[in-house]
């Protein structure tokens, strides 16, 4: 994916060392050009000297044929300014830093495709909305040693007529990742066994930890 970052704070430099880990097209905005310096020297990462509430530097950042645009500005209004040009732009995906429950409503009528609070900012959240935007965090179990996710099952995803005694037995699917439901259009609600088969459009709640989810849905998704 094609990723601008708009904020190089504390968690705008962790998001953009996982996004180019994972091999993401990243592209970093910050007013300060010493960051800029620094990011591009550890990660090699782009990275671009000036405002990401300035539509120039937004297109130079190359908006026009990003896939997501992630707002870690400081301000609630900047961010919000970025979100409306960024929709402008053509931008679908916008994860956008809201630290005032006040500003809510601004960012979703900005276009905002998902608004992460302050309790929210981890980056396993950040990096699983960019690239499992079909996965959802239902509820934290045990003291939040794990969660409860809900997956949607694409059309073509592999895992389609697969059992869950198949799936769970898959190398490639983690063991610390637990079926719980299935959900299906119909209305009905499944409490999995090992012969039950998955369908599209279901869908798959599990349990799961931040650090297991994103291999969980890759398996599921893809």
């Amino acid at each position: 994916m094609y990723v601008i970052v708009a904020g190089a704070g504390v968690i705008g430099q962790e998001i953009t060392k996982q996004l180019v880990k994972n091999k993401h097209d990243v592209v970093v905005i910050d007013n300060n050009a010493q960051v800029c310096e620094a990011i591009y020297a550890e990660t090699g990462a782009l990275t671009l000297h000036g405002s990401a509430t300035d539509i120039q530097i937004l297109k130079n950042a190359g908006a026009e044929k990003a896939d997501v645009l992630i707002c870690l500005m400081g301000q609630p209004a900047d961010n919000i300014a970025c979100s409306l040009i960024a929709r402008s732009l053509g931008i679908e995906q916008i994860i956008a830093r809201n630290r005032v429950p006040a500003y809510e409503e601004a960012f979703i009528q900005a276009g905002v495709t998902c608004i992460v609070r302050m309790t929210d900012l981890l980056v396993n959240e950040l990096m699983m909305e960019v690239e499992q935007p079909a996965v959802r965090k239902i509820s934290t179990i045990g003291e939040g040693k794990a969660e409860v996710y809900s997956i949607l099952i694409p059309e073509k995803a592999g895992c389609i007529g697969l059992s869950i005694s198949q799936i769970a037995q898959n190398k490639k699917f983690p063991t610390e990742s637990v079926f719980m439901g299935i959900y299906r259009d119909n209305d009905e609600f499944l409490i999995p066994r090992g012969n039950h088969v998955i369908r599209a459009n279901d869908i798959i709640f599990l349990v799961s930890t931040g650090r297991h989810i994103n291999q969980a849905a890759e398996f599921l998704t893809r």
